[in-house]
């Protein structure tokens, strides 16, 4: 048998590739030629050339969305809004595809895999959401979309928009602390009414609570009268009252909760309906509830106020909850007394909404703050070497342009969002603040809001990112305090990094 080895010659050990190669590959075969060997010699063994190391590219950003089409004008403020977080002259560099052009929002999920994407942010609706988690799912990539239907929650897929369930879920934390056990929900029959009653039931089950008392009406007054009846255990009130209750005390956030019109008449008094109500209290059981989850606004949530009136279900004998949607006509809604809704504290969001009219000459739409949260978020994970599921979805969450958020692994999110309650005379006060803690209930106590002082954070290795901090690369506040943070991948956001970002462009309305 021949001891000579591949590609070498007359036994010599020179290989086709020269006595060079030959030698880089002694140490790697070694150990292999002292084991072999024929009649007491060393069997030579040819050199193999080792394999090249792969060159790892710089991770990218994707952003997909619609930038022609019907939805351009909140697409363009989306790529504003993320080009805030993460300026061409800074990196991770970031690539926009426009999910309206004519081959759709899945070839653009391809071409963001073409690009070497490593996340991809958007798109905005539900049905191209779905479209381009066809094509990164498979690919393992994750995708921050900016939608806010929550069937299209998924792992790996999460949803950054507002949803309906987050809301629910906020408040019904809060009156839990409260003391309030029993919920229900009086709900429209819309798809907003059915996604507000499905959080409610999640919301219940995942907090040990019985299931949820349900009830879905249309705007038709009788519907409301009866079932709200039925809901609360009451006897139904004959269609004849109904009616003139809805006519003569639905106020003004009946008709127009937007806008001071005048567009109804209302009286001010009705002697014998409140001469009834006064001496109802005694002979009236306690409802099946303690806490009654609404959704309506306009025509139909007066209706559903007088409803209300009539079967004796206000505060403080049930604690009655609503959308962030009343925000916009809280002063209207001195009937709701002692209701509570959820909102977004404006005082946290204005750093950000400060350094987006600097850059843009304009203010930006409530939806560009979930792309410029998401961008910000891509960017800080890829410059610590951290992007991953485990990262993405850490249990102490994220400080965002509109407060605290968490990316549950199965898609959903969870948001810290501020409590308000009605005032007597209409408009409202914040007596819960959005809190910094995520993962402890007892940051949720309910009581007055005192100015200054906001929830303290029981975790000190949350990776936040400040409003506060005005220079890149400011220390986290735990070492302005003089304390050692516990974790080092603390990323801090600054305004200051996008002062040049968009300078001089702007973007459609």
């Amino acid at each position: 048998m021949s001891r000579s080895g591949l590609y070498s010659r007359g036994g010599q050990g020179r290989g086709k590739r020269g006595n060079g190669q030959a030698a880089l590959a002694v140490g790697i075969f070694m150990f292999l030629g002292a084991c072999s060997g024929e009649n007491g010699h060393e069997r030579k063994l040819a050199p193999v050339a080792a394999a090249p190391q792969p060159v790892e590219k710089p991770a990218r950003v994707g952003l997909i969305v619609p930038l022609s089409g019907p939805h351009a004008a909140i697409g363009l403020r989306l790529r504003d809004a993320a080009r805030l977080a993460l300026p061409d002259n800074q990196p991770p560099p970031m690539d926009v595809f426009d999910s309206a052009q004519p081959a759709g929002p899945a070839h653009a999920a391809q071409q963001a895999l073409e690009a070497g994407d490593s996340i991809v942010l958007g798109p905005l609706t539900a049905g191209d959401t779905q479209a381009v988690s066809s094509v990164l799912q498979p690919a393992n990539v994750p995708e921050l979309a900016f939608t806010s239907d929550v069937a299209q929650a998924r792992p790996g897929v999460w949803v950054m928009g507002l949803t309906p369930e987050q809301q629910v879920r906020r408040l019904v934390d809060a009156a839990r602390v409260e003391g309030r056990k029993r919920f229900a929900a009086f709900l429209p029959d819309t798809a907003l009414g059915h996604a507000m009653g499905e959080g409610l039931t999640l919301a219940c089950q995942e907090a040990g609570l019985d299931v949820p008392q349900i009830t879905f009406h249309s705007s038709d007054i009788n519907d409301i009268t009866q079932k709200m009846a039925q809901l609360s255990r009451r006897p139904v009130a004959s269609a004849g009252t109904a009616q003139g209750a809805a006519t003569a005390e639905s106020g003004p956030s009946a008709i127009d909760p937007l806008n001071e019109g005048d567009e109804m008449t209302v009286s001010s008094s009705r002697p014998a309906q409140k001469d009834q109500t006064a001496s109802a209290p005694s002979e009236v059981s306690p409802p099946p509830f303690d806490a009654l989850l609404l959704g309506d606004t306009g025509l139909d949530l007066a209706r559903v106020i007088d409803a209300l009136k009539n079967n004796q279900l206000l505060v403080p004998q049930v604690r009655i909850l609503g959308p962030m949607l009343w925000r916009s006509f809280d002063a209207k809604l001195g009937d709701l007394r002692g209701a509570w809704y959820v909102a977004f504290d404006e005082k946290q969001r204005s750093g950000y909404v400060q350094s987006y009219q600097n850059a843009y000459q304009q203010k930006p739409s409530p939806v560009a703050d979930f792309a410029y949260d998401a961008a910000a978020l891509a960017g800080a994970l890829i410059r610590q070497n951290k992007l991953n599921v485990a990262t993405l979805t850490q249990r102490e969450g994220y400080l965002g342009v509109n407060g605290l958020f968490h990316l549950r692994p199965d898609g959903r999110m969870i948001r810290a969002l501020g409590i308000y309650q009605i005032a007597p005379g209409g408009g409202s006060q914040l007596i819960v603040p959005a809190s910094r803690d995520l993962t402890s209930p007892s940051s949720l106590s309910v009581g007055p809001a005192v100015p200054g002082q906001g929830t303290a954070s029981a975790s000190a290795d949350m990776a936040v990112w400040s409003p506060a901090k005005q220079t890149a690369g400011a220390v986290p506040a735990q070492a302005q305090a003089g304390k050692k943070p516990a974790a080092p991948d603390v990323a801090v956001w600054s305004p200051s990094r996008h002062a040049g970002a968009g300078s001089g462009t702007s973007s459609t309305p």
